[in-house]
């Protein structure tokens, strides 16, 4: 059973594009969709959800507390050995874990979990090893996607669709 998510930001949460303002400031763009499917499994569902990402962002940290996530790592270079902190935090294993990212910084802890996903437009390198592959872009659906995917294997597509109706 699938009790963690772990998340890749650009090119999964997001498109992938990084817009600097006229200050200076990073804009990223978010898909409500996503939004909506990430809250159910943490704030109705009461799983856990993690991002862990290259880069630094408040915009990240800002996106994580809306949507009820509980770990987040940013700036990281080894998504695999933070994983692993995170399992040994809340007594889990890789087969409790499903993950979503769409580059080679992803690969590793891809490859490690119980269930990986890539958008449809991730590198063919990860797509070669991930489990299942989106028809949705990342920032598209890709995420809102993953969840769906988790809750009809679960047999929890109904729970899913009567926390809304």
């Amino acid at each position: 059973m699938i009790e963690l998510i772990v998340l890749d930001v650009d090119g999964t949460l997001t498109d992938g594009k990084i817009i600097y303002g006229n200050s200076g400031e990073e804009l990223k763009n978010f898909d409500v969709k996503d939004g909506l499917a990430i809250a159910s499994w943490t704030k109705k569902m009461g799983k856990k959800a993690a991002i862990i990402t290259g880069r630094n962002s408040k915009i990240v940290e800002q996106r994580a507390k809306d949507l009820g996530i509980t770990h987040i790592y940013q700036g990281v270079h080894n998504k695999d050995e933070i994983l692993q902190q995170i399992l040994d935090q809340e007594n889990l294993t890789m087969k409790n874990v499903a993950a979503i990212g769409d580059d080679l910084n992803d690969y590793k802890m891809l490859k490690a979990v119980g269930l990986s996903f890539v958008p449809a437009d991730a590198s063919q390198y990860v797509k070669s090893i991930a489990n299942v592959i989106c028809t949705k872009n990342g920032g598209n659906g890709a995420v809102r996607e993953m969840l769906e995917y988790i809750f009809k294997y679960e047999d929890k597509e109904e729970e899913f669709i009567n926390l809304w109706v």
